[in-house]
């Protein structure tokens, strides 16, 4: 299996040799919904083989399809199936990927693959980090509504009290006496083991704080909700110097939650978050548009993206407007979508916006500002 988060967008986006093969459908993890997945699945490869006959004769078509025909019939990858699925194919790239959401049914043959959905998932606009702390060990994950992953290494970092302090038992214990005149060892009592305790779960904390800094300025500044006991937020509030970490928090030992119901938790609280982003951002196209720094019509918006110009791009999630785009010219021409050099405008505009260093973020239809499925601010 793939890694989304390894491969989009560096290796998704650059050319590739074409046909590009583009499929997207919704899967189940459950009997017996699941049963229909591989029969649903057949039939979308139908639906590529279909587009790809328009234009390439039996014997190139076959290799191509070869690829999801094994897939098909793979046993043991539809029994562990996830919430939706993306399979991208072209001569010398096959890529699998299972979904944390549901992705409605698409086939598509192009010269470029059909992204959209896999940004929607990737997107920075409403990713979040999660840091599950207890006194002796922590651990992050990254997410978003839709799924929340552990991290599994942090730039090297041990994750554990003792790894991360270098904490032995026997160092330990001589913290806890103090010596006579005699130089007898005399035990102090329980204040003193607990000064010390608490002392190596300040110096633990203040670790961990470092180690997410150093890891959070290549992160994109994603914000940073904190799970753990009630007792141990004031003194992490106390030592962190993060700049992404939300007051809001998670009052609970992260372990006693399953990563579901951790990802249920962090979201109620970034929801707003997200929303109040979501609103600045509907805001700033509006601001810009009035200025003539932004526009909503696809022509304009192809015009500036092949020029680079587009500095953030808003586009209707689950809307296709089927065409065929020129990131040279910036032409567009209308065209359907089992052509099978055809593929959605808005994909192609939103991948061309990306490669020059853009931000799009996908946004429901009920909160897009326009009807054209698409929002542009210029950079100039």
């Amino acid at each position: 299996m793939h890694s989304l988060n390894h491969d989009y967008p560096e290796l998704l986006l650059k050319p590739a040799q074409t046909p590009c093969l583009s499929l997207y459908q919704p899967t189940h993890r459950q009997h017996p919904d699941k049963v229909q997945d591989p029969i649903r699945f057949r039939n979308l490869v139908k639906q590529l083989e279909e587009s790809l006959r328009q234009k390439y004769p039996q014997r190139e078509v076959a290799p191509l399809l070869a690829p999801f025909e094994v897939l098909a019939g793979e046993d043991a990858f539809w029994n562990h199936t996830s919430d939706g699925l993306a399979v991208l194919s072209a001569p010398g790239l096959f890529r699998v990927y299972r979904l944390p959401r549901p992705v409605a049914e698409l086939a598509v043959v192009a010269d470029s693959f059909h992204t959209k959905p896999l940004v929607r998932i990737t997107q920075s606009a409403d990713r979040f980090q999660v840091l599950g702390l207890s006194r002796d060990r922590f651990t992050l994950y990254e997410g978003n509504r839709d799924g929340l992953v552990q991290v599994q290494a942090l730039d090297g970092a041990a994750q554990t009290a003792a790894d991360m302090l270098g904490l032995e038992a026997d160092s330990r214990e001589g913290a806890h006496r103090t010596y006579g005149p005699q130089g007898d060892a005399a035990w102090q009592g329980t204040d003193v083991k607990q000064d010390a305790a608490d002392r190596d779960i300040e110096q633990f904390f203040r670790a961990v704080d470092q180690a997410l800094i150093r890891r959070n300025g290549k992160a994109n500044g994603m914000p940073l909700i904190l799970a753990a006991l009630p007792e141990h937020h004031h003194l992490f509030r106390t030592v962190s110097k993060n700049a992404q970490l939300l007051p809001q928090a998670i009052d609970i030992n992260p372990e006693a939650l399953d990563v579901d119901a951790l990802r249920e938790r962090a979201w109620a609280l970034l929801q707003p978050y997200y929303l109040e982003r979501l609103s600045d951002l509907v805001d700033r196209y509006g601001a810009a548009s009035a200025q003539g720094q932004g526009s909503n019509l696809l022509d304009d918006i192809a015009q500036a993206a092949a020029q680079g110009r587009v500095a953030t791009l808003l586009v209707e999630a689950d809307r296709l407007v089927p065409g065929r785009f020129d990131a040279h010219s910036g032409k567009l021409t209308a065209g359907q979508l089992d052509d099978p050099q055809t593929d959605d405008l808005l994909d192609d505009l939103a991948e061309q916006v990306l490669r020059t260093g853009g931000e799009v973020v996908m946004v429901p239809a009920g909160r897009m500002p326009t009807d054209t499925g698409a929002a542009a601010v210029f950079r100039f």
